[in-house]
């Protein structure tokens, strides 16, 4: 009961719980119940394999609702085209998207990259209210900025 693994979800909880943080206190929870109800080698090599593409399905339905409800259709896009701000936001899209792929590759290939960044992210979260899409765009930005470093350094 008391491993390592077991202590750190706990720190985590406390932590999420001073801050009050409800995503990371629900995060921690669901792991710690599936642990406790012995499925966690069943489920977590599934969460862990297909969670953040799951996470990501999620947001993208939660952003599709107001299209879903004729909330925005054309006439708003189109409104919304003739602002400058409108195309700062779709290229901001489009920039956080491309740098998010290679996040992917880099949290797949790199274990110790991928615990700093999960850390980052749960401190975020927990103690600056932050949304816990850190690790996939983190990914993504830590990458860039390695390949930068590495074309500078060679």
């Amino acid at each position: 009961m008391f491993t390592q693994a077991n202590l750190f979800l706990l720190l985590l909880l406390a932590v999420a719980l001073i801050a009050k943080n409800q995503s990371l206190i629900f995060a921690v929870a669901v792991l710690l119940v599936i642990k406790l109800i012995g499925l966690d080698q069943k489920l977590f090599p599934a969460i862990q394999s297909k969670g953040i593409n799951w996470g990501v399905t999620v947001i993208t339905i939660a952003v599709l609702v107001p299209i879903a409800t004729g909330e925005i259709g054309f006439k708003q896009l189109g409104e919304a085209m003739k602002s400058y701000y409108a195309w700062i936001a779709l290229g901001a899209g489009i920039l956080v998207a491309l740098i998010a792929k290679n996040g992917i590759t880099l949290l797949a290939d790199d274990p110790h990259i991928t615990t700093a960044l999960v850390f980052g992210t749960i401190l975020a979260v927990a103690l600056f209210k932050g949304v816990a899409v850190g690790p996939l765009i983190g990914a993504g930005i830590a990458y860039l900025a390695m390949q930068i470093v590495q074309y500078f350094t060679s």
